[in-house]
């Protein structure tokens, strides 16, 4: 890369990041509506299910990541496509790599922030015990960002219009809020739910929170789990660059929409695992 286009992806990776504080929707799903959830979450659901106490950073931490992804990154994508500002981009050859890679980056960042907060503020306000292996805990919520990120800008390279982008996020999101361990343990779910759940990454990270960095038990291999994040998080990103579309007017040499969904076979493999 030539220092020219270095400093191109730095100025850009700017402008998107202070984009994620300065737009109202962006503002909200990656931190108002995560951290404002998680004092709500806090507050009442340990008298409701007491095991939750012990889960609120991991738990508040996903849905986090969750928020930002799934609801926060795919929109502005198709806006983008939508408004014919992927078209200026080419005509002034920023790479497609960099339409895809720089808003994963900067939500990446925000998500990186509201962990901290929520690690840090938790165990003072909440008295939720804090993990006992900090690195790895920070492996785990880089691994699980990647792949929930991967999810959010393949959904935002898929989705023809506004609305079906609301409607494959919340295909992800409102699983991964129910049966993805946020909410309740893998272990207490039902076995059809349970092989469900093995679909969604948030079912990866709740399961290695708990087994590595948390000091719980494994519902499956966590390390196994741990490198499906990232394998997963991978696949998302080159099946969003593979399908990448300049303009939404030219359908010429479309490829598929439906191949999205080999982002999930690194996830359906343990269906025959677990």
């Amino acid at each position: 890369m030539t220092a020219f286009t270095s400093h191109a992806f730095i100025a850009h990776f700017a402008f998107e990041f202070r984009t994620g504080i300065r737009n109202k929707n962006l503002l909200l799903m990656n931190y108002l509506f995560p951290l404002g959830l998680y004092v709500m979450m806090s507050l009442i659901m340990p008298g409701i299910n007491p095991l939750f106490q012990d889960t609120i950073i991991p738990s508040m931490i996903t849905f986090g990541i969750l928020a930002a992804t799934l609801l926060g990154l795919p929109d502005p994508l198709v806006q983008a496509r939508e408004a014919g500002i992927f078209r200026s981009y080419k005509i002034n050859g920023v790479p497609a790599l960099n339409i895809l890679l720089i808003p994963a980056l900067s939500t990446i960042l925000h998500i990186l922030v509201v962990a901290t907060i929520i690690t840090i503020t938790a165990p003072i306000f909440f008295d939720a015990p804090l993990p006992q292996n900090l690195p790895v805990f920070a492996l785990i919520v880089v691994g699980t960002a990647v792949a929930l990120s991967g999810l959010g800008i393949l959904i935002g390279v898929i989705s023809p219009n506004a609305r079906l982008t609301v409607l494959y996020s919340q295909a992800i999101f409102l699983p991964s809020m129910i049966i993805g361990g946020v909410m309740l343990p893998y272990s207490m779910l039902p076995p059809v739910a349970a092989k469900v759940a093995l679909l969604l990454p948030s079912t990866y990270a709740m399961n290695a929170f708990n087994a590595l960095a948390m000091g719980g038990t494994a519902d499956f291999y966590a390390w196994g789990g741990v490198l499906t994040l990232f394998v997963g998080g991978l696949t998302a990103f080159l099946l969003a660059w593979y399908l990448f579309r300049w303009d939404s007017q030219n359908t010429g040499h479309r490829r598929h929409p439906a191949l999205a969904l080999l982002a999930f076979v690194p996830y359906a493999a343990w269906l025959f695992i677990v």
